[in-house]
């Protein structure tokens, strides 16, 4: 990396939630020239993705192990990973499947790549810091309060054992990005009073329930689609742009949020499951800064990803169309973009944390935060209610299913017509199915 680039990376790791950990022993004694072992938990699209990532970033690195909650996922990806990179995936005895798999392949690994189903991040990522190992967590890394305080913890362990811990927040490894928000940090657009939210786009897949599944496997393979599995479309997805405004904030987490949010266009029930398919929030602040979120995934609409800022001095669009404007409009800054692989530099700089070349980098703190950010928003749309970020911190509300394993009971089941439970604010939890 460049010497700007350098610059900027450890100027906005700071500000998200590297911490140093000079003076703690190091974990893993000989890392700093040794071969490192990866387990990849997750064996999904972004679980392949991450594992390509990886073995791209640091020529030294080998995966030994690969788990995910599925007997074909896991099998598939070692057929697929070991035909891309012969002679740097070792998975002999290293494949594992079914809901408890993390454990075995964490078990035999210095790095473990969390990129399982968001519902189970948060257990995955403490047996890993317990268990001494370096960690990679997708973002969301939750969907509920308790999953939260649980990353928070697991993030102290991390701190106090000295340990790597980068997210999978990735647009804070964005090159460009970080251009973008160390001028917004530095005052570029003066102090921030407002902003702009978007995550604007079309509807994901749905997949079919095979013959045999039980309920839980059926809502694990369509795990898209279930609050209690990927904390709805606003928190799997719409985290990204949530974690912008956080950041934009030096970290500092919202006083209150309101809300509204609907299934417009994901009426039919059992196959879209119990998700809303458009949010608006209000995020608001204790010195009067306000940003307002806007999420939908329906076809046929009009699209936008982005985060646009206003301050005291001016005003910031962060992704297309990158620049800075005075108050008058006049543009003070347009961004020319530099080539930035945002997805393998996340692993480029977790190598070297690990291996002691930069300050160790944990993001634990940013990305519980981000992910709080659009549960509070979910929770707030799903009752109609302004809620505070502490009642939200201390909440016990829990989208947990009754046990992990493969006879268990959903947080949601279907009745007798095949429908499920969605939230309507104002009212509850209520059967409901909308005709056409």
């Amino acid at each position: 990396m460049s010497n700007f680039s350098r610059r900027n990376f450890l100027k906005t790791s700071a500000l998200g939630g590297a911490v140093l950990a000079a003076g703690l022993p190091k974990v893993h004694a000989a890392e700093t020239d040794g071969v490192l072992k990866v387990a990849l938990v997750g064996c999904g699209g972004r679980g392949r993705g991450a594992a390509v990532n990886t073995l791209n970033a640091d020529p030294n690195v080998k995966i030994v192990a690969i788990a995910d909650a599925f007997e074909a996922n896991a099998k598939g990806a070692a057929e697929g990973l070991q035909a891309q990179f012969e002679g740097r995936v070792d998975l002999k005895d290293g494949v594992f499947w079914g809901l408890d798999a993390y454990k075995q392949a964490i078990d035999k690994a210095d790095v473990a790549l969390l990129c399982e189903t968001p519902a189970f991040r948060a257990r995955s990522l403490r047996y890993a810091v317990e268990n001494d190992k370096h960690a990679f967590a997708e973002k969301p890394v939750a969907t509920d309060a308790p999953g939260i305080r649980s990353v928070l913890e697991s993030t102290e362990i991390a701190k106090k054992k000295g340990l790597t811990l980068v997210s999978g927040l990735c647009w804070r490894y964005d090159l460009n990005v970080k251009d973008m928000m160390e001028r917004i940090l530095d005052g570029a657009i003066g102090d921030v009073t407002s902003g702009r939210l978007t995550y604007l786009t079309s509807q994901l897949w749905k997949r079919p329930r095979q013959e045999g599944d039980t309920e839980m496997m059926y809502q694990v393979r369509n795990w898209y689609n279930y609050a209690w599995l990927s904390g709805d479309f606003n928190v799997e997805q719409h985290v990204h742009t949530l974690d912008k405004a956080l950041w934009a904030m030096n970290d500092a987490a919202p006083v209150s949020c309101y809300g509204l949010g609907a299934r417009m266009q994901r009426v039919e029930q059992p196959a879209n499951g119990d998700i809303y398919d458009s949010m608006a929030a209000v995020f608001e602040y204790g010195n009067g800064t306000t940003f307002y979120s806007l999420c939908r995934q329906q076809n046929g609409c009009w699209g936008e990803n982005n985060a646009h800022f206003a301050g005291t001095k001016g005003f910031a669009t962060v992704l297309g169309g990158a620049r800075i404007t005075d108050l008058d409009g006049k543009v003070v800054y347009q961004q020319k973009k530099v080539p930035s692989d945002m997805y393998t530099l996340e692993h480029v700089e977790m190598y070297k944390s690990i291996r002691g070349k930069i300050d160790t980098i944990n993001n634990g703190e940013y990305m519980a935060k981000s992910t709080m950010m659009g549960i509070m928003a979910r929770e707030a749309c799903y009752t109609g209610k302004r809620l505070t970020w502490e009642e939200m911190m201390k909440s016990d509300k829990s989208y947990a299913p009754s046990s992990y394993a493969w006879d268990g009971t959903p947080w949601n089941v279907q009745d007798e017509q095949g429908r499920y439970k969605i939230q309507v604010p104002g009212i509850g939890q209520v059967y409901h199915t909308v005709t056409r």
